[in-house]
């Protein structure tokens, strides 16, 4: 057996709970979280919000799970093989939102990492304004992180988001509200360089790093959640959580860029 193989089965191997959707072609959602968890040494189980029938061009279907299933999946997880940190990503509606803040409250998670996927890259809402409001009024304040991109936040907070003074602002005015650390993903900033800013307990933290040029992003915001939430799941702190699972997504766009897998915004290169 490698030796590198066997210090990984020695190690302590953390579980994460990803709650999100399942993208067919395997780039984002819950088949990015998978990659993700286990290229960093973690046990991944999983709870499906909704089937997607999409591919690297777009979405071309989606067919959400009922509140109750979405329920009993978190219930068996939880029962059996109670996670060091849960991931969240898709969650298509208000009843959905209900069933996972419910399960929240009952087994009480030591880390809870969100990303709001509210609005599209594109720019283009997913969600209704009940769906939202139960989020902000329900969730949000269960988890340990949240990391909207610019759209997002900008649509949280009620303001345009335009440079790095404008995410801190917005992270802090966040955190606040909802008693939670805030990721501010940058990722569409002008410029040649990538920056997310991160409130946590009264401190600003800037994560900053020369932007690569790829056309293969999909699944990018998943997989930053993901690892952010298997580096909590390892102990280590919010800053230095964020700055690894970075560093990871950063090797993964590049090991990635120049890949030909499908015809449209292909994925990362989670292994490597």
């Amino acid at each position: 057996m490698p030796h590198f193989l066997r210090l990984r089965q020695a190690a302590f191997t953390p579980i994460i709970l990803s709650i999100a959707g399942s993208d067919c072609s395997g780039g984002a959602g819950i088949q990015a979280d998978i990659k993700t968890i286990s290229a960093l040494g973690g046990y991944a189980a999983t709870v499906i919000t909704a089937i997607t029938a999409q591919n690297t061009q777009g979405v071309q279907a989606v067919y959400p799970q009922t509140d109750e299933t979405v329920r009993r999946q978190i219930e068996s997880v939880m029962d059996d093989l109670p996670p060091h940190a849960v991931k969240i990503g898709m969650v298509h509606d208000a009843n959905i939102v209900t069933a996972i803040t419910d399960c929240l409250q009952t087994y009480r998670p030591p880390h809870v990492v969100y990303d709001p996927v509210m609005i599209s890259t594109s720019g283009r809402r997913l969600m209704t304004e009940e769906t939202i409001q139960a989020i902000c009024e329900k969730l949000f304040p269960l988890c340990t992180l949240i990391t909207p991109n610019l759209h997002e936040t900008a649509l949280l907070t009620g303001n345009t988001i335009n440079s790095i003074n404008d995410m801190e602002e917005a992270a802090q005015t966040l955190a606040h509200r909802y008693g939670i650390s805030v990721l501010v993903k940058g990722g569409h900033l002008e410029g040649n360089e990538m920056c997310d800013v991160l409130f946590h307990r009264e401190n600003i933290y800037r994560y900053s790093v020369a932007k690569i040029e790829s056309h293969n992003l999909h699944g990018t915001g998943c997989t930053l959640s993901s690892a952010i939430a298997t580096q909590l799941a390892y102990g280590n702190s919010m800053e230095e959580a964020v700055r690894q699972a970075k560093q990871y997504v950063y090797q993964a766009i590049n090991r990635g860029k120049n890949m030909q897998i499908g015809q449209g915004n292909g994925p990362l290169w989670h292994f490597f």
